[in-house]
């Protein structure tokens, strides 16, 4: 396999060169219409030199190396370009999920104080209905339609001149904040090094033996960049990426069977819909050697319906495991998960998350809810033990921007290097993979000892009438009364009858025998882009209510997600 030399400065956007000259016409990306045709499409010549046009142009409009620009555009030529650009030009790029909610998103714009907002219109009235929110943010550019008295994106793509030469960057200096979810907590700006990108690129391309010149569409636009890095085209589809639990999944199918797609990126959600799609129409996808998916486990069932469209030799599913703060950690195949780890999972082993990547350290830390300054300062836990999870590699970061509290209790110092607290709690096998047992947060404790929420609740998921259940705590830690609530599957009604056949169940394991509750509840609160991660502590207070126990919620804000 080829991969790029080493860049000849630190920028991540030096990738993007390299391939110009050693590729200059492959397409670097292709958009799409909902019907997978072609629409637009750049070579990495031609994007590097676009590039560079609208760094000058920025630079032009004053920015200056380490200033934090807000970039939020649709996926497609600009979003590529713009990012590009920006890192070219030294600007720390500001990039979160709108997905999350206009409240959300803009107490996560505050928190950074940008210096400006290269964004479409309704991000840019919104900014000027915020203002004030906004004090330091002078160097705005719109990219289409209209807003007042700014700058556009038309404006930057002046060809840059010949002597262009932009600033000097190192691998370590900044290069964007990225927003975790806030699926468990107030949701916090990463800082991300350019260092850290091109490792991230590597690891991923060593892994899977990603060559240059292949087809990539990313479900979820920012695994874009890590196309433009290792060489690979990429494709847009005709989606909204902030709602991959509604996509049109022919809209992803199209530009696969269309452009030669030989890799794809999506969350579970988005391989669900187009794994059923798939099924119900005889589909299968010849030209895909590679589907990957993360944000949560993937179901043994969209595994199983994403490999029957999976023709090609040796074609597979992948879930790489890891955090906005550290990715990637561990992957585990569609194989493998419908192998004997499947088993072992609905026996209450936990989620099999898989193998380690090369150059990823991963330990087993003693659970503590207190900060934890130093590595030696751990007390680590044996192969088997559950515990929480700790990583450090190239691509781990080393803290949130401005959150010295969230800093404090999610990195370890060693010394010459930084550890991760995941915030997740799982365990080593004795063939050295990485086993997940549910968020720290989400553990209960009882007089009796810890239960943990993702081998617990495999037990009921067994029962045909289940369609996901979720283990609460109520009361204060360590005395807490565990239960467990259940959200039924479509049409079918909660019982007594129902109760009682879950309540033998959880006698069956001594995982659960001490789970003397068992709840029902219409819809689980879950988050609104994925529709996966549930929200517990909403749960736990509408347990304790209906229990009548005084409650008591751990606090979110503690979380290192």
């Amino acid at each position: 396999m080829s991969s790029a030399p080493p860049s000849p400065d630190g920028n991540v956007a030096s990738r993007l060169s390299t391939w110009a000259v050693g590729t200059p016409n492959q397409p670097a990306l292709i958009v799409c219409d909902r019907e997978g045709r072609e629409t637009d499409t750049r070579s990495f010549v031609e994007l590097d030199r676009l590039v560079d046009s609208l760094a000058a142009g920025l630079i032009r409009l004053g920015l200056e190396p380490g200033q934090r620009i807000v970039l939020m555009v649709r996926p497609g030529v600009e979003f590529l370009a713009l990012t590009f650009a920006l890192f070219r030009a030294g600007a720390i790029v500001v990039l979160i999920d709108p997905g999350m909610g206009l409240r959300r998103v803009i107490t996560c714009l505050e928190q950074t104080d940008p210096h400006g907002f290269v964004a479409i219109p309704p991000v840019q009235w919104a900014r000027l209905l915020y203002r004030k929110r906004f004090p330091s943010a002078r160097l705005n550019v719109r990219v289409g339609g209209w807003a007042p008295a700014i700058a556009s994106y038309s404006q930057l793509e002046t060809p840059a001149p010949k002597e262009f030469n932009p600033p000097d960057i190192s691998s370590t200096d900044p290069a964007a904040i990225i927003f975790t979810s806030g699926s468990t907590g107030p949701a916090k700006g990463v800082e991300y090094e350019h260092g850290m990108f091109c490792a991230q690129a590597d690891l991923l391309q060593g892994q899977f033996d990603i060559a240059p010149g292949e087809r990539d569409l990313p479900g979820f636009p920012l695994f874009a960049l890590f196309n433009v890095a290792m060489g690979v085209t990429t494709v847009f589809p005709d989606i909204d990426p902030t709602r991959p639990a509604a996509v049109d999944p022919s809209r992803i199918v199209a530009p696969i069977q269309q452009q030669g797609v030989t890799q794809a990126f999506g969350s579970p959600a988005l391989w669900k819909r187009v794994g059923h799609h798939c099924e119900e129409h005889g589909i299968t996808l010849p030209s895909l050697t590679r589907v990957l998916s993360a944000g949560a486990p993937v179901p043994p069932p969209v595994v199983n319906s994403i490999r029957q469209a999976l023709t090609a030799p040796r074609a597979d599913i992948h879930t790489p495991y890891g955090a906005t703060e550290a990715l990637p950690v561990a992957v585990i195949s569609g194989t493998e998960i419908l192998g004997e780890t499947a088993r072992h999972s609905a026996e209450g082993a936990g989620t099999c998350v898989g193998s380690l990547f090369p150059d990823v350290d991963v330990r087993i830390a003693e659970i503590d809810d207190r900060p934890v300054a130093r590595f030696e300062d751990l007390t680590l836990l044996p192969n088997g033990e559950i515990g929480e999870i700790i990583v450090r590699g190239p691509s781990v970061t080393k803290k949130y921007f401005r959150h010295d509290r969230a800093t404090t209790l999610a990195k370890v110092d060693d010394h010459d290097s930084i550890w991760h607290r995941m915030g997740d709690v799982g365990y080593i096998d004795d063939m050295n993979r990485l086993w997940f047992c549910g968020r720290k947060a989400h553990r209960v404790e009882t007089g009796n000892g810890t239960l943990f929420s993702v081998p617990c609740e495999a037990i009921f998921n067994q029962h045909p009438a289940v369609f996901r259940s979720a283990l609460v705590g109520l009361g204060k830690r360590p005395r807490q009364q565990p239960a467990i609530v259940i959200e039924c599957e479509p049409h079918t009604s909660p019982s007594d009858e129902l109760r009682d056949e879950l309540n033998q169940l959880a006698r069956s394991s001594p995982k659960t025998n001490s789970i003397g509750s068992v709840l029902f509840h219409s819809a689980f609160p879950v988050d609104i882009r994925h529709n996966v991660k549930i929200n517990r502590e909403e749960l736990a207070l509408w347990a304790a209510r209906k229990l009548g126990v005084p409650t008591s919620v751990p606090d979110a804000s503690l979380s290192t997600e």
